[in-house]
């Protein structure tokens, strides 16, 4: 009999109260920050501060690496990508209003 050694995975739960500089934001999802930039002028991310550093909340990574998805495997631009992002986390806010709305119903 084999006997599996467990694996340990560590990692930062990153949310809407989590703050990130730009060069953390750069890290977290493997990009330059030009390309960073290129997301926060096309308004897909939006810097809490830009003074005296800039500083994102942790939800930007979320859109980042689902902004990057988008384009690498639908090939879309970023304005599509925007778009596209925009949709996708508007399913998600109704899908989480329907299942309140069942929740509330069953009781």
């Amino acid at each position: 009999m084999r006997v599996r050694k467990a694996e340990q995975v560590t990692g930062v739960l990153l949310d809407e109260e989590s703050e990130l500089s730009l060069s953390e934001l750069c890290r977290a999802c493997e990009l330059p920050a030009e390309r960073i930039l290129a997301l926060v002028e096309e308004g897909i991310i939006e810097p809490r501060a830009r003074k005296p550093r800039w500083r994102f909340s942790g939800i930007c990574v979320r859109r980042v690496r689902r902004v990057y998805t988008l384009e690498r495997d639908l090939g879309v631009n970023l304005a599509g990508a925007a778009l596209a992002l925009e949709l996708l986390e508007e399913i998600e806010r109704l899908q989480a209003q329907l299942a309140r709305l069942e929740q509330r119903r069953k009781r």
